[in-house]
């Protein structure tokens, strides 16, 4: 049966809730426009699947060819309430007919404030609270460190293995690894320092005693190394999403949060991918009741639009000087109209309860998999943010080539699934959270045919 969705588009039909493969992957209307792309577009703007879009919407992505894909990438967990959400639609149409832009920083206007006085609603602890926007997760992570330095008149940063943090040069060099995102860009910023995390799948002595080392590892690095006295900030996702939906061990993340508390340290939450309902909670940190100093955010955040936010206690908030954050699109009034719209309709859907669904789905079906096929090394997430990592059988050793051609097969069966991990051997799942439930079975099918016939 083909179901439909009435967000599929902002007036005009329906967008049917199918999977439809009529050309090869990618056809040859979206083989013409890689070759366009391919005169215009410099080449270090990759693409992971090389079909156009035309039209999406609920759980679909149709291209240009006619082809319909099951969607387990949500634009990298952007999508979150579909690609084009009524509210988000309605809310963007109205504001894009008053106004685009005035600059916040010039005149400002309503859809700003409102946006921040979600946050302050939204995210962890009853604390007074202020925001900041921006345009992007790496501006709202370089404008946290910014944020930190001001409060503590400290330098260094402290972030983790695996982590993921943006492209500009600042956030390079929070990020751990190497390919693609700072090989041949250095050199850095200074004043980073990376210390282990808590990845239970690969501590060396197991992840039940993982949480309680790491923790303590890591503070015997920032104390010999740095100093904690010399530290502003420590930068962490509560899941680490590129570099393999890593969720640390228990007790880890409480620990590094409680040695920063005592150490008058900025403890920053970067839920950029994890945030806005993705995990099954509005943010990941809450899963073991920590509450931030500062919260970046992206992505989930507008439904699609750019926009990103540091959102934190008010005196740390406050610390900058007047005119020292902002940028001339940060905030922008569109992308506010989008956050509030998309903001309704995680409440309206209980996009938090949907989460979790697609969890209870997807790690019996993986688990089972995971049974079947020893490639399968780990099963791991939560929520709608859920991955596979793939080793060669009888050992640890990662498998990217696997992973690859994996991902390879899945796209040629109507399937947008997504690769990470700091070794490239990992299969992450990020179902828009009002896909439907036949077409998370579908697409789960469609891995587990594909699986069958590589492994």
């Amino acid at each position: 049966m083909t179901a439909t969705t009435p967000a599929a588009s902002s007036g005009g039909p329906a967008l049917p809730q199918e999977r439809r493969v009529r050309t090869a992957i990618p056809g040859p209307k979206s083989q013409e426009l890689a070759a366009r792309k391919q005169a215009a577009v410099a080449d270090g703007v990759g693409n992971v699947l090389p079909v156009y879009v035309r039209r999406a919407g609920g759980g679909v992505v149709e291209d240009v060819d006619g082809n319909s894909l099951i969607d387990f990438g949500s634009g990298i967990a952007v999508t979150s309430v579909g690609n084009s959400a009524e509210a988000v639609v309605r809310r963007s149409v109205a504001q894009l007919a008053d106004f685009t832009h005035t600059c916040f920083m010039v005149t400002p206007y309503e859809g700003y404030v409102a946006v921040a006085e979600e946050l302050a609603e939204l995210t962890p602890g009853d604390h007074a609270k202020k925001s900041a926007l921006f345009n992007s997760g790496a501006e709202a992570v370089e404008n946290a460190v910014k944020i930190a330095r001001a409060y503590t008149r400290r330098q260094a940063v402290v972030v983790f293995d695996h982590g993921y943090h943006g492209r500009t040069n600042l956030t390079m060099a929070l990020t751990a690894k190497n390919m693609p995102y700072k090989n041949g860009f250095g050199p850095f910023a200074p004043e980073v320092y990376r210390v282990p995390v808590a990845y239970g799948y690969r501590w060396p002595t197991g992840p039940e005693h993982c949480g309680e080392e790491a923790a303590a590892q890591a503070l015997d690095q920032i104390a010999k190394q740095v100093g904690a006295e010399n530290v502003a900030a420590v930068v962490i996702e509560p899941v680490l999403g590129e570099g393999g939906f890593i969720e640390p061990a228990k007790g880890f993340l409480p620990r590094i949060a409680e040695f920063a508390r005592e150490n008058g340290i900025v403890f920053v939450a970067d839920e950029i991918q994890s945030g806005f309902c993705r995990t099954g909670q509005w943010f990941a940190c809450e899963d073991e009741g920590i509450v931030p100093d500062l919260i970046t955010t992206a992505k989930g955040i507008a439904g699609g639009l750019p926009l990103a936010a540091v959102t934190g206690r008010a005196e740390i908030m406050d610390a900058a000087h007047a005119g020292g954050l902002g940028g001339t699109y940060g905030g922008n009034p569109v992308a506010c109209a989008a956050a509030l719209g998309a903001i309704e309709t995680m409440r309206e859907l209980d996009l938090n309860a949907r989460a979790r669904r697609i969890e209870e789905i997807m790690k019996e079906r993986l688990g089972k998999l995971a049974e079947r096929h020893p490639v399968i090394g780990d099963v791991r997430g939560r929520g709608a943010m859920i991955a596979i990592e793939l080793v060669r059988p009888g050992t640890k050793d990662p498998d990217p080539q696997l992973t690859a051609a994996l991902a390879t097969a899945c796209h040629q069966a109507g399937l947008l699934i997504l690769t990470c991990g700091t070794y490239g051997n990992v299969v992450r799942f990020l179902p828009p959270l009002v896909i439907g439930e036949d077409l998370l079975n579908e697409g789960l099918d469609v891995l587990e045919n594909a699986l069958a016939e590589l492994a």
